[in-house]
């Protein structure tokens, strides 16, 4: 299926691995300019190997998107470069076991700044050159712990909050010709990531999960929640705004 990417820009956030990285490369293997960005400066330029020879123009830039200005020189970097902007993935985020009683002012700043504030400025950052160019296509990466219990706390609410920005969001513009939809990965596993790490340290452990928990009896793969985000962003997904869509191997029990 021609997805219609090609020639299309989409900014990717948090891109040097796994989601993140893997969504890039799918951008880019429909044909779509890419524009890529991380805090970490050796991670960004091995994703950019990884780009490379996929026949696409690539941006990169060393910036933290937990700030205003970070957020905004990663869009003015995509539009400087290409023009415009057509796609936007929020993909930035992240998780701190941390009991209730336990979760300090300063950690709770943190969690909100990297898995939903993040999103926010990036979002509002991006929102004028889609805006000028009468259409655009955003996709914020929650969790399903956005719809249920199952996660850290202050992760669940932070992933939740996402959920209902994009819903709120789509509403507000869908006039203006730009779609927004959220995807809720379950656990998804790749090298150097948590779970990775958990089934080094508890082989056992971690497979007594998997088959507690995830009705398909494995891990999901990033490129499988990549698939699912590049066609949301695409038109092929014209009729498809303020959803947010499972992509977890049966794990959820949500029903809504």
């Amino acid at each position: 299926m021609d997805l219609g990417l090609k020639g299309k820009t989409a900014l990717v956030t948090g891109s040097s691995r796994g989601i993140g990285n893997r969504i890039a490369q799918a951008f880019a293997d429909e044909g779509a300019n890419v524009c890529i960005c991380a805090r970490n400066e050796e991670g960004l330029q091995s994703a950019l190997k990884q780009l490379d020879g996929k026949g696409v123009e690539v941006e990169s830039l060393v910036a933290d998107v937990t700030t205003v200005e970070g957020a905004e020189s990663v869009v003015q970097s995509a539009v400087n470069r290409f023009g415009g902007l057509d796609i936007l993935v929020n993909n930035v985020g992240g998780a701190i076991w941390t009991p209730f009683q336990e979760i300090s002012e300063d950690e709770w700043a943190e969690i909100f700044d990297r898995s939903f504030f993040s999103a926010v400025r990036v979002t509002r950052a991006a929102m004028p050159a889609m805006e000028k160019s009468g259409r655009g296509s955003i996709v914020n990466i929650s969790s399903i712990f956005g719809r249920e219990i199952g996660g850290p706390i202050s992760y669940n609410a932070a992933k939740a909050a996402m959920i209902s920005l994009t819903s709120t969001l789509a509403q507000e513009t869908a006039k203006k010709n730009i779609r927004v939809n959220s995807v809720a990965p379950g656990s998804i596993i790749f090298p150097g990531g948590g779970w990775e790490r958990r089934m080094k340290e508890d082989p056992d452990g971690i497979n007594a999960f998997v088959e507690a928990n995830i009705a398909c009896g494995r891990f999901g793969k990033p490129e499988e929640v990549a698939d699912v985000v590049v066609f949301l962003a695409s038109d092929r997904a014209s009729w498809v705004t303020g959803a947010c869509l499972n992509v977890d191997g049966g794990q959820s029990r949500s029903q809504i």
